[in-house]
């Protein structure tokens, strides 16, 4: 159940009417930044976990 070539241009022709051209290019660069650093965040996340394991398996 996931989205086939056709959902997908039509989805991308319903938000071409709603938004406009103009405004498209806009919303797709704040998408793609706010998944960089929602990328970059989960990253450190996962880093300092992986120091904290590392930390108390050193101890141990």
């Amino acid at each position: 159940m996931g989205l086939g070539a056709g959902s997908i241009v039509i989805i991308g022709l319903v938000a071409l009417l709603i938004f406009g051209p103009k405004k498209l290019p806009e919303l797709g660069k704040a998408a793609g930044n706010t998944l960089r650093e929602f990328k970059n965040a989960t990253k450190g996340l996962a880093d300092e976990e992986d120091d904290k394991k590392k930390t108390t398996k050193d101890q141990a």
